[in-house]
């Protein structure tokens, strides 16, 4: 297969498939040659990034990882997609291992915040204890020339139930609680525009229904540069 891309994902495999879906459904195919070709690993087994980001004597992601990269290197794909927010805390060597590029999540994502909110000065990140403990957004924030709002521990408990409790275990999207946090960050902690820096709480951006909160959907905006990407690359061939 020529020109394709990798997903190195299954983490968790609800977040993965909703990239997926969105992958499929945005892009502009009229028949099933115009798809783009794609290779997924769906790593399930990973351990948890957020648990070892807290506590370095828990199981190390990056070992699982860097085998998934050293492996679809050599199929040669045109870049890797990793659609997972926290696990981006292994991005610099990842991609020191691999001459392919590795989007940068966090970094399109902060990128499209002047596109979509170019008034916002304000920006609120709702991700996992790890995103928030190991800064993964704070120097693309602060570089952009924003203020960085991180959640009180009452609304990071919160967010933590909602990724952990309802989605990654029951496979199910509490709207109310997913509502009510978005309000707490802008109208207590005053967000301009709060970044869903989890792919669970992408999950719950599908899911939960319409809103009028200023959202920039990390995976959302990688879906978007994935196919981007790949469509460019195809005009290439």
């Amino acid at each position: 297969m020529k020109r394709f891309f990798s997903i190195i994902g299954g983490m968790g495999t609800e977040a993965t498939e909703s990239y997926i879906h969105l992958l499929n459904d945005r892009t502009p195919a009229k028949s099933d040659q115009e798809y783009l070709n794609y290779i997924l690993v769906n790593h399930a087994t990973i351990p948890d990034r957020t648990d070892y980001i807290l506590n370095h004597e828990k199981p190390n992601p990056l070992i699982p990882l860097k085998e998934d990269i050293e492996q679809q290197s050599q199929l040669n794909p045109d870049f890797f997609v990793i659609p997972c927010n926290t696990a981006h805390y292994f991005y610099d060597e990842l991609q020191s291992m691999t001459k392919i590029p590795i989007l940068h999540m966090p970094k399109e994502a902060v990128k499209e915040i002047s596109n979509v909110f170019p008034k916002a000065t304000r920006i609120g990140l709702i991700a996992t204890k790890g995103t928030i403990y190991d800064g993964i957004y704070d120097k693309e924030i602060k570089d952009a020339g924003y203020e960085m709002v991180k959640p009180t521990k009452h609304i990071q408990d919160e967010t933590m139930e909602l990724i952990y409790k309802y989605v990654k275990e029951r496979n199910e999207v509490n709207s109310d609680l997913y509502h009510h946090i978005l309000d707490e960050m802008k109208n207590e902690l005053k967000c301009d525009v709060i970044i869903l820096g989890c792919t669970e709480l992408s999950v719950a951006q599908e899911r939960a229904g319409d809103h009028d909160y200023p959202v920039i959907d990390a995976q959302s905006v990688l879906v978007d540069r994935s196919i981007d990407l790949a469509i460019k690359n195809r005009k290439h061939e």
